[in-house]
Formats: structure tokens, sequence, C-alpha cells
């Protein structure tokens, strides 16, 4: 077989529930293991906003867009992937009366239910710790020094912001059920890197590749809390009365939290194309943060990468290329 030629492509992913899913020229497709062992791959029908008006494919609006689109649809995925595997079986779990009585009257919407209430409480459990937190913590330095970090309130902020980040990947990271999700992530990124690197897709190709991709979505986080401190910063000197009422500051930066989304997804597109000295230096924190939320998978988990991969290619390279 002649090899074939390295090239970057638009495909991208997300780690599942045993499994993984991938999205590209063919569409969107999930390979998840099943109880007995089968993968099992299907595509999915997922519509984007921007094929239906023009206007969600501008630039900076395609950012937001795309990540609100992803947040929709991974929510569903992993749902998907929860019940194909086995995890969402809920007659193998052991539930007190109340919820026993709760599954009898909701019956198939219970787990519904459950996980909406779930999501809510991780927006707002997200919120508190990724917006209040900094604010508050920065608030208490400040009063503790007199008032002499506030010309440096948005970059201090910006700064705790990460660090917290850091703490809490590092920490969900230990748990057994996060470690494997992390596993498939891994997964992905090496199947990727695989088929970019013109190699054949198989087990043993896929494991001498890397796990770490300049467009993954940690680096598309990192990259939005380094835009957040440039943001900040020069809010908080643009707007220095609003940045001492703490409700109004938070307001402000929320509202301002689409551009940054915006900003993010074009440079994330944007080294995607590229491997200049640029890109490698703002994709560096992102890359090193790769080593928290991938480890390196197994082979049974690398067949699922490479099993959604191939769902979603077509039989020539060039097509699916970054144009």
């Amino acid at each position: 077989m002649s090899e074939k030629k390295t090239h970057k492509t638009s495909v991208g992913g997300q780690a599942l529930i045993e499994g993984v899913m991938m999205q590209g020229p063919k569409g969107v497709a999930t390979a998840v293991r099943k109880p007995d062992g089968e993968i099992l791959v299907e595509h999915h029908d997922v519509k984007h906003l921007k094929d239906k008006n023009k206007f969600f494919g501008l630039p900076i609006i395609r950012g937001i867009v795309a990540f609100v689109e992803s947040m929709i649809s991974g929510y569903k995925l992993l749902m998907y992937s929860a019940e194909v595997s086995g995890t969402e079986d809920l007659e193998d779990v052991e539930m007190n009366k109340f919820e026993k009585w709760l599954t009898d009257k909701l019956g198939d919407k219970f787990m519904d239910i459950i996980m909406g209430i779930g999501t809510v409480l991780g927006f707002a459990l997200a919120f508190l710790i990724f917006f209040y937190l900094p604010v508050f913590v920065f608030n208490k330095l400040n009063e503790w020094t007199g008032s002499a970090l506030t010309p440096w309130q948005g970059t201090i902020e910006g700064v705790l912001k990460i660090i917290i980040f850091i703490i809490y990947i590092a920490l969900v990271s230990h748990m057994e059920d996060i470690k494997r999700t992390f596993m498939y992530h891994g997964a992905e990124h090496k199947s990727i890197a695989c088929y970019e690197a013109g190699m054949e897709l198989t087990v043993e190709n896929v494991k001498k590749c890397t796990r770490f991709h300049p467009r993954c979505g940690t680096s598309f986080i990192f990259v939005m809390l380094i835009l957040g401190i440039i943001v900040s910063t020069l809010l908080s000197k643009i707007f220095p009365s609003i940045a001492q009422i703490k409700v109004l500051w938070m307001i402000l930066k929320l509202a301002f939290l689409p551009l940054i989304m915006g900003l993010g997804y074009e440079f994330i597109k944007y080294a995607g194309k590229h491997d200049n000295l640029f890109v490698k230096i703002v994709s560096a924190p992102g890359l090193w943060m790769q080593r928290l939320t991938t480890k390196e998978p197994d082979d049974k988990i690398i067949e699922c990468g490479i099993a959604s991969l191939k769902a979603v290619i077509t039989d020539n390279p060039e097509d699916d290329e970054i144009k």
C-alpha cells in the first residue's frame, strides 16, 4: 500500500461514555461499545444553523453558534452512549423507595428529568466556580492589600480562573469514570492524528500517534481563558466604577462572553490550518492541559476511535482537508 500524504483535516470529535463521536465530511457518527462487547456504529442527523442562514456562518458569529450547538448535540450523544453502553440501565441500579415511586410515576421520563436537573445544577456550579469565585477571591485579596490590586482586577481574576480550572480538572481526572472517558478522549485525538499523518488506521499505528491536538475543546477553553484575561483587563480599565460593583461586574463580563467564544473559535480554526510560532505559543497551554484531559487508551478503546473516524471520512483524504 502506498503511503498517503500528510494532511490537516476538518474532522473533530468528542469522547462519550464507552465510545467516541466523530464529525467529518460524511456527517456525525458514533462508535459505542455495547455490554456484549460489540461496537455499535451509527450516523446521527445533526443540523447546523449555518446551513440554513449564511449569517450564522460569519466569522465570530459561527463560533458562538458552534459552541451552543456542540453543547446541545454533545449532551444528546452522551445520553445516547449511556443508553447503548448500558450505563443508563435503571434495572441494575439500587433505588430507594422515593426513587422507585418516581420511576413508577414517570416511567422512561425519569432519567431525562434527572439528567435535566443535573445539567441545570452543573451550569449553576460552573457559574459559581468560574465566575463568582474569582471575583470573590479578588475582592478579599484587594481588601487585604488596601485596594492596591484594583488596577489589575481583570488580569488577577483571569489568572485565578485559570488556576481554579487546572485544580478542578486535576481533581476530577482521578475519578474512575472520568479517567476512562479521558481515555476515549485520547483515542479520539490519536485516531485523527494517525489519519492526518497519512498512516493506515490500525490499532498499532494509532498507538504510535500523539494524543495532543490543537483543535481540542481543552485548547479552546484555554484560549477563551487567555482571551478572557485580555478582555477583563480592558473592561476594568474602561469601566473602573462598574468593576467595583460585584453583580454589575459579573453581568458585564457575561455580556462579553459570546465575543470571547467567537474569537476563541476563530483561533482554533486558524490553529488547525497553521503550524507557525504564534500558533505554537498560544496553543501551548491548551496542549499542556491535554495531559490531564486525555489518557493513553487501550486497544479496545482505540478500536472505537477508529470505527467512528472511518464512518465520517471519505475515500479521498483531500476531500477531508481543511479548506
